[in-house]
């Protein structure tokens, strides 16, 4: 026993031996060694940590986990002209409850399609200007077409879904597939006579006249068109007698959805009554001439000409967001 335990205490011994020299090969042997070691640490540092693999994810902006999308708006018929100059537009694809409800239009009722038609835009679209939130009602009627094409677009992203008109060349040699998109849309110009009068700071047209003065006008928002409709509805409801030209000029006389009311619009009613007929002929040719909106056939160039088919929706309005051809979904 007495060897066993000698041969174990000289293995412990070596052992110990081994680890003390290996911790004395770590240390510097003399003091020009640490003044060396010193000096390469104040010149190199003691080394980095990448502390990337520590950090947390970065969050996803949350513009794309809602997925909202910046409308161009160039893309508009607009142009964003009448717009305040930090107007950004924002819009989603649709979703299930806003589709059904979308679903329930009367085809032949025309004030149910504008209110599903608006129900849409405000639903899936933010318009902002600077940090003050808009309403959808300050977006321009005629620029609500393409707001709802686009997204139908994002709602309906797969190929089969897409909207197709039957077109024709100029010439009518040929029948081509039209996509009903914004890519295929014709923007309305407002002639150079016209466009001189636009304010950049006001956002509207301040136009000189001889006869009847400066007038101030501007196409129409969704606010305005929806407060001129009740205004419709109180008048068919009451059986009163409307005065067609004053609801032709009327939504480009007033700038802002904003105080609009019946009781304001029976007041501009009174002071357009008020009119000479030179003032009047004047207003409604400038409302004619600063329409803008798209035209009402779409075109595309395929092979070297012009194809056009009419605007339209295959199906009926209810198509942009109820699909009408169910054979792609049929087995």
């Amino acid at each position: 026993m007495s060897d066993e335990n000698n041969k174990k205490e000289a293995a412990a011994k070596k052992a110990l031996e081994s680890k003390d020299a290996i911790n004395r090969s770590a240390l510097p042997e003399s003091t020009e060694d640490v003044s060396n070691m010193e000096a390469v640490i104040d010149n190199q540092g003691l080394g980095k940590v990448n502390m990337g693999s520590f950090n947390p994810p970065k969050a996803a902006p949350s513009d794309d986990l809602l997925g909202w999308h910046v409308e161009n708006l160039d893309n508009l018929p607009s142009k964003g002209k009448f717009y305040p100059a930090d107007t950004i537009i924002k819009i989603r694809s649709a979703k299930a409850a806003e589709i059904r409800h979308f679903s329930t239009m009367d085809d032949n009722n025309y004030i149910d399609m504008e209110e599903k038609l608006n129900a849409i835009v405000e639903s899936c679209a933010q318009i902002m200007s600077g940090d003050k939130r808009l309403s959808y009602k300050d977006i321009l009627e005629e620029d609500r077409i393409v707001l709802l094409l686009s997204i139908r677009d994002l709602t309906f992203p797969e190929p089969e879904n897409k909207l197709i008109l039957k077109g024709k060349t100029k010439k009518g040699r040929k029948t081509v597939d039209i996509e009903l998109a914004t890519k295929n849309l014709i923007p309305t110009i407002i002639e150079p006579e016209i466009e001189k009068y636009y304010n950049s700071a006001e956002r509207i047209y301040v136009i000189q006249t001889r006869s009847a003065g400066e007038i101030r006008m501007k196409p129409p928002t969704i606010g305005v068109m929806e407060e001129v409709t009740s205004y419709l509805q109180d008048r068919q409801e009451k059986e009163v007698e409307l005065d067609k030209a004053f609801i032709q000029v009327l939504p480009y006389i007033v700038s802002d959805w904003r105080g609009l009311s019946l009781p304001k619009i029976f007041q501009l009613e009174v002071e357009y009554k008020g009119w000479d007929d030179r003032k009047y002929m004047i207003v409604y040719r400038l409302a004619e001439k600063m329409r803008i909106g798209v035209q009402t056939n779409l075109e595309l160039e395929i092979d070297g000409e012009i194809a056009t088919a009419p605007l339209d929706f295959p199906g009926g309005i209810k198509s942009l967001f109820i699909i009408s051809d169910l054979s792609a979904e049929l087995l």
